[in-house]
């Protein structure tokens, strides 16, 4: 049985990754701190939520001490792991970041992806093919404006990627994955960003005016149909827009 946990799983890209697993019948488990709008699909025993805020370190790791995602997978012998939820705040140059925010964007963009790989890269043997895939940027392969936190944590994926690909450990495949510029609640967050703070801005809103953002729904599937096929983590680092 194939079974897939997606984080930042209630909106977004997130939301419509969860519905593109359960079409297939996958069973998932979301984490988020709210909850997706699909009872009657939890209903049907295919989808379990968990309220959880992921940039608190803490919690994460109560979370994980408690055995459940073990649990989750105890029947399963494909386990994947979508690390989706992520924040592109705090957006401005370093004079103008709360620290709060950057803590929060680390714990949220890398922390949390880290600490829940190492969890599936140690489940037990009887998961004889682990998947995991960080929903990275293509901010963290080029520099913007603004950014810094936001690239620099994207950067990070990247990079865990690639080394944890050179470890070569058996029955593991990663993949750090830019999807795009997606039709998303981040997209709306970025066009309504003052500009002195992202010069960038107005890129992202005349896509937007000219109807060139992906949808989540069409991102979701050819995200998927990378992570179920033989080729996934053949490269560490990839751009959905280039297959």
């Amino acid at each position: 049985m194939i079974k897939a946990i997606v984080t930042g799983h209630s909106q977004g890209l997130g939301l419509a990754l969860v519905r593109a697993l359960l079409q297939q019948g996958v069973p998932v488990l979301g984490i988020a701190r709210g909850q997706a709008n699909l009872k009657e699909l939890e209903e049907a025993n295919l989808l379990q939520q968990v309220n959880l805020n992921l940039a608190h370190a803490p919690a994460v790791l109560d979370w994980l001490d408690s055995g459940a995602l073990f649990r989750f997978f105890e029947d399963a012998h494909q386990a994947l792991l979508v690390n989706n939820a992520g924040v592109v705040s705090p957006v401005g140059p370093m004079s103008v970041q709360s620290p709060l925010d950057i803590s929060n964007a680390v714990s949220l963009n890398v922390a949390a992806p880290l600490m829940m790989s190492a969890a599936v890269a140690q489940l037990g043997p009887h998961i004889t093919d682990r998947r995991i895939l960080h929903v990275s940027s293509g901010a963290g392969r080029s520099a913007y404006p603004g950014w810094s936190v936001y690239c620099a944590t994207k950067a990070a994926l990247d990079m865990h990627a690639q080394a944890a690909q050179q470890d070569q450990q058996a029955r593991l495949r990663i993949c750090s994955l830019a999807p795009g510029v997606i039709d998303t609640a981040m997209q709306a967050q970025i066009r309504q960003v003052n500009k002195a703070h992202f010069p960038n801005k107005d890129r992202f809103v005349q896509l937007k005016e000219r109807g060139e953002l992906a949808s989540p729904t069409s991102t979701a599937q050819k995200i998927l149909a990378y992570l179920l096929s033989p080729e996934f983590g053949s490269q560490a680092v990839q751009d959905i827009r280039s297959m």
